[in-house]
């Protein structure tokens, strides 16, 4: 009987992770609590770093930050960043700040991170100076393969710009095809005017009957 028991709790383990494995999943942060921090207290609304280590995150999922003003989103792949809990010095190719923290505070919204990248990342608010995340407003989470990016999310960048070329510098350019150049010469000039000439005086001897 013991044996039975075991082999329906596995195969009912093995359906669970089947099933979480074919979906995307999006992870409210904190969960009810949200993301939240209480600057008279000291103290954070949830266990951020408890909340994370009951979760499996794979690429494709989104974590959701229900918050307000008085806290801002970073999200680093720098331990370092990570660890001194401010930005000051932190890279623009691998801490990112989302929205928050501005002048507005306790104005509620909520922010969606897409988990773009497998591996080990970092999240805090830099809020008050990092007092916030000195205080626990900080967790970190290791992101698997799982079904891998969905479309949406797996999009090549786009290509680099590339001015269209200009006329090189100091090159005279040619007239377009099928215009000749139509400015008369000088010598064209004279001849058609002594051509002209010519022509008066034999009407004039003509005339006069010589």
């Amino acid at each position: 009987m013991a044996a039975t028991n075991l082999r329906l709790i596995v195969a009912a383990l093995l359906v669970m992770a089947a099933a979480a494995a074919d979906t995307y999943t999006n992870h409210t942060v904190g969960g009810d609590a949200g993301w939240f921090f209480d600057s008279a207290t000291n103290k954070t609304s949830a266990d951020y770093s408890a909340w994370a280590a009951k979760s499996t995150f794979n690429l494709g999922d989104y974590l959701i930050f229900n918050t307000n003003t008085n806290q801002t989103v970073i999200q680093t792949y720098n331990k370092t960043t990570y660890s001194s809990c401010i930005i000051d010095d932190a890279l623009d190719s691998d801490t990112f700040q989302y929205d928050g923290g501005r002048n507005e505070f306790g104005s509620a919204m909520t922010i969606s991170v897409a988990l773009t990248i497998e591996g080990t990342q970092y999240y805090f608010s830099d809020a008050n100076d990092g007092e916030q995340c000195q205080h626990g407003m900080a967790f970190e989470i290791k992101v698997e393969h799982g079904l891998g990016l969905p479309p949406s999310l797996n999009q090549p960048p786009p290509p680099v710009y590339v001015p269209p070329p200009g006329p090189a510098n100091n090159e005279e350019q040619s007239p377009p095809a099928g215009f000749a150049n139509t400015t008369p010469s000088s010598n064209h000039a004279i001849i058609t005017g002594a051509s002209f000439s010519v022509t008066v005086l034999l009407g004039l001897i003509s005339l006069l009957g010589c």
